[in-house]
């Protein structure tokens, strides 16, 4: 992790304005085609739940607006961050899932899935990782939503990125998934939002080079 300085930094006057909002989050929502990645899950018998959690730990990575946090109320940015994510256990409720991010996407998936299967049976909402360098995500599999939003903590203000999935349904030639983006606008804008959502679909259309595939 590195400290950014402010006073080099081009972003801020954005930081500074945005960082003293007391709810300081905006909150995107965008239909994903997922046709293509669909037969290559079923394929390699991934989950479905890994398989996004890799998806979007893997675009987050790759921008660094989605590494950045207020810490203290300085910024700073991670080298990687990693995913943790909801998942739904016993009676209807849920525990936390934090997953090391890992580039090969099939290592990834075998160890999360390890991990799920554990986590549904030891039941924690601790998170692996304390700190917060982590992505916070969620699925909502009842629904096909067109918003969203995460709760969060505001004294001071949560800087983690947040993303929830949805029920995914048919459309027309397309199998689409709702996907939601939650962020700290201190850190990022809509257009890195949009970076994220563009990078997100040009994988789920190429899904082969996930797998060392061109």
């Amino acid at each position: 992790m590195k400290t950014i300085n402010l006073e080099d930094w081009l972003r801020r006057e954005h930081y500074l304005f945005y960082k003293e909002f007391e709810y300081p989050y905006f909150s995107l929502c965008a239909d994903m085609d997922i046709m293509d990645f669909l037969p290559l899950i079923k394929e390699k018998e991934i989950s479905f739940t890994a398989a996004i959690m890799y998806l979007v730990a893997r675009v987050a990575n790759s921008i660094p607006e989605f590494r950045q946090r207020v810490r203290e109320g300085n910024p700073v940015e991670y080298e990687v961050v990693h995913p943790s994510a909801t998942i739904l256990s016993n009676n209807d409720l849920f525990t936390f899932c934090t997953a090391i991010y890992q580039e090969d996407f099939l290592a990834f998936a075998r160890d999360t899935q390890q991990e799920i299967l554990r986590i549904k049976t030891e039941p924690s909402l601790e998170e692996k990782i304390p700190n917060d360098g982590m992505l916070f995500m969620t699925s909502i599999p009842w629904v096909s939503f067109s918003s969203f939003m995460h709760p969060a903590k505001l004294s001071p203000a949560d800087s983690v990125p947040r993303f929830a999935w949805g029920k995914f349904r048919e459309e027309g030639q397309k199998t689409v998934m709702p996907l939601s983006v939650q962020g700290h606008h201190a850190l990022m804008d809509g257009v890195h939002a949009g970076l994220f959502y563009e990078e997100f679909q040009r994988i789920l259309s190429n899904p082969k080079q996930l797998i060392g595939h061109q």
